[in-house]
Formats: structure tokens, sequence, C-alpha cells
């Protein structure tokens, strides 16, 4: 029965790798865009610390806010890839 587990339980290892560097490949596409977020739509903590957590943004476009985009489409949509800078 040991065996049994230990054999499962290198399985299950093996197969999650294949996930996490799937994840992590898919996190290479996309970057963070500041000032094109939608309010209520951002997705994370503002730049300045106003608050912590996605889709707590209070206005549209606040170049404080940012959201993931595919990597290469930020300043087409407006936005900027680097954080405003802190006051």
């Amino acid at each position: 029965m040991k065996n049994q587990a230990l054999v499962s339980s290198a399985l299950a290892a093996a197969l999650s790798l294949g996930i996490v560097a799937q994840a992590q490949a898919a996190d290479t596409a996309k970057e963070k865009c500041y000032g094109i977020a939608k309010a209520g739509q951002n997705d994370c903590a503002t730049a300045n610390g106003s608050h912590s957590c996605a889709g707590q943004s209070k206005a549209d476009k606040d170049m404080n806010e940012w959201k993931y985009v595919a990597k290469g489409t930020c300043e087409k949509e407006g936005g900027s890839t680097k954080a405003p800078a802190k006051k």
C-alpha cells in the first residue's frame, strides 16, 4: 500500500508541475497596464496604495489603477506599462 501511495504522490506532483508551468507561461504573455481600467474593473491594488483589492477602482481610466492585458496592447488601448510616480 505504501508503494501505491508513493507512486500516486509522485504522479500528482508531476501533473501539478505541468499546470504551474502553463500558468507561468500565461503570465508572461500579459503585462500590467495603468490607466485603462474602468470603475470597478481593476485587477489589484492601486499604485498609490489607496486600496488593496481588485474591483475597487472608483473612476474610469485612473492612472493609479491597472489591469492585465496581452503584451504589446497596453499603449494601443491608451494606457501605460509604467506605474505613475509616487507622490
